[in-house]
């Protein structure tokens, strides 16, 4: 377990990201869902992610209802804050443009307020079952900067001196605005998606040295970049679309460096989100047992030096990569 930040909030090296348990893309039952937190549960993990936006609440309250067979000072939870989930009227239809294969019973409402924040939080625990989380991230403010800074995170601040979160902080699919929260606030931790991976290392310019730094912990997600660096092949997705072809061939390319390695491009893809010395934990989503004990297992698997030197030279991986 690794402390996130200065606070006493730990976090296991793989952490469970919760968003296919909202039915991300496609339909998981109820009982998948349960099994797929068991298993993480029995492969040692104790941190677990959701969000309100994911499957409008499903997330939070099938992760709630997995987890309150196990005792609560075992395990970490996060969840996020800047999306109220407002009642439909009238409701109808699905929620697929938004990549939930769930019932459009609410709608999402951009708020980062302070308000906002503590009436998403109460509502996010309601529906997890818990009387408290450990952390909480501001949810992709990207357009909604103003607001996050002048108001969504004095909020998460006075939450934290309260004692009712542990650590704070602000998840998106971005480097840049991250890095401000890092530089300009008194975070705890970041959550960077997508952008420190083996093809995406825009984190590495100034994210990562910023945060060692100033002793901000980050957490990664979407290692696989939402599939491509999973399974590399012409219909993979990258960052939720069409992988480019030139991706594909980079992915390919690597995959055939691990091989000659003997692991896996998955193993190696895990193994260079965790090497930084920024990074407290990788975050890989799974929506059955069978995936995350196979994420687990990739995740335990040692990555041989020369691997990442072949990589280096091939110019697969810029040089001193990972850190």
């Amino acid at each position: 377990m690794t402390g996130l930040g200065r606070t006493g909030v730990q976090v296991t090296g793989l952490g469970l990201g919760a968003a296919p348990l909202g039915n991300l893309f496609t339909e998981v039952t109820d009982e998948q869902a349960h099994a797929t937190v068991t298993a993480a549960w029995e492969r040692g993990v104790r941190y677990f992610d959701t969000a309100p936006h994911y499957g409008l609440g499903l997330s939070e309250r099938r992760l709630g209802a997995a987890l309150r067979e196990h005792p609560r000072d075992q395990y970490t939870v996060s969840t996020k804050v800047g999306r109220l989930l407002d009642p439909a009227d009238p409701p109808g239809g699905d929620d697929l443009a938004d990549g939930f294969a769930v019932p459009a019973t609410h709608r999402r409402v951009w708020d980062f307020s302070a308000d906002g924040v503590r009436r998403s939080l109460e509502a996010s625990l309601e529906r997890l079952g818990l009387d408290h989380v450990d952390v909480v991230y501001l949810h992709d403010p990207d357009d909604h900067a103003e607001q996050a800074f002048r108001e969504g995170y004095p909020a998460l601040e006075k939450l934290r001196s309260e004692g009712v979160v542990g650590a704070i902080g602000a998840g998106m699919n971005q480097a840049e605005m991250l890095t401000r929260f890092v530089r300009d606030t008194d975070v705890d931790v970041v959550l960077c998606a997508g952008r420190y991976t083996l093809l995406d290392q825009r984190a590495a310019a100034e994210l990562l040295p910023a945060a060692v730094e100033r002793g901000v912990s980050v957490v990664i997600g979407g290692a696989f970049n939402s599939g491509l660096l999973a399974d590399p092949k012409p219909a993979a997705t990258y960052n939720y679309g069409l992988a480019p072809a030139e991706l594909v061939d980079k992915a390919l390319r690597m995959k055939a460096v691990a091989d000659r390695h003997g692991v896996t491009l998955r193993a190696a893809a895990l193994a260079f989100c965790a090497a930084h010395p920024a990074v407290a934990g990788v975050l890989v989503g799974a929506r059955s047992a069978a995936e995350v004990t196979d994420c687990a297992e990739q995740f335990a698997t040692p990555v041989p030096a020369a691997l990442w030197e072949e990589l280096t030279r091939a110019g697969l991986l810029p040089a001193r990569e990972p850190s």
